[in-house]
Parts: structure tokens; C-alpha cells; sequence
């Protein structure tokens, strides 16, 4: 995933392998994708347990504190094809620099956008601490690294 500022806002761009393959709702179960997608308050994916992980990230981040679907840190659902997400959207919702350190969190469900306070896009499937990084002559490191 890529967050790069750009005038009064922020492209995010993702590319996600190994998705669960899409199962539409069945006998009152939710379906399986298109995928929750959001920041979480905190920079920890501590797995912790298994049948309900990732939770050491918290909540949606939420600054500004709206009601569910007006979160900073909510994002569009992510639609997978042969278990890949490819997705590219432009917010005026955070900065690069505001979400550094924080967490992006995959769900299992997708995210209806209304229910308070998170969505109910169920189960945490993936996790990654966002840092910064730059590309130096084609490779990408983290900002402290010198490009040589």
C-alpha cells in the first residue's frame, strides 16, 4: 500500500493478494468480501487471539469524531478477483504524515457504512503498521535510509 500526498489531499494505493474467494450471504450468514477497509487508531497488529485478531489496533481511527461512515480512516470496500484487490481512491480525510504509525486493517465482511460504531465488517483478516518510506533509484526505504 502507497499513501502520497497530492494538493489538498491523499491517493491511497493497495494491491492485496490472498484474499478469501468471495461468498455471497447464505442462510442469513454476511457474505464474504468485498472487504472492510480502514485505518485503525493504533500501530499494533499484535495477532493475540486467533478466532478474533488484531484487535491491540483498536478502533477505526476517528479524530474528528463522526458517526460510522464518516471516519477519517474509513475507506472504500475492497473488491478481490482470484483472491487480488487492486484499488486506487483519492481522500481529503487525512494527510500522509497524519496516519504514520497507525494501522490498515482488511476485514472479512464488507462494511455497510452505518452501523455504529464500526460497520460490522466482522473479523480482522489482515493487518500492517503504516511507516514512511521512499524510493531511492527504484527501491523503496524507509525514510531514515539514505539514498545512495
Amino acid at each position: 500500500m502507497y499513501i502520497t500526498p497530492k494538493g489538498g489531499g491523499t491517493w491511497v494505493t493497495v494491491r492485496v493478494n490472498g484474499l478469501p474467494p468471495y461468498q455471497p450471504a447464505t442462510n442469513g450468514q454476511p457474505p464474504i468480501g468485498p472487504h472492510g477497509f480502514h485505518i485503525h487508531e493504533n500501530g499494533n497488529c499484535t495477532v493475540g487471539d486467533p478466532t478474533d485478531p488484531f484487535q491491540a489496533a483498536g478502533e477505526h481511527w476517528n479524530p474528528t469524531e463522526q458517526p460510522h461512515g464518516n471516519h477519517a480512516g474509513d475507506l472504500p470496500v475492497l473488491f478481490s478477483n482470484g483472491g487480488v484487490a487492486r484499488m486506487r481512491v483519492f481522500t481529503n480525510r487525512f494527510r500522509p504524515n497524519q496516519v504514520v504509525g497507525r494501522s490498515i486493517l482488511i476485514h472479512r465482511h464488507p462494511d455497510d457504512y452505518r452501523s455504529q460504531p464500526a460497520g460490522a465488517s466482522g473479523t480482522r483478516l489482515a493487518c500492517g503498521v503504516i511507516r514512511n518510506y521512499r524510493i531511492c533509484g527504484g527501491r523503496i526505504r524507509p525514510t531514515a535510509a539514505a539514498c545512495t
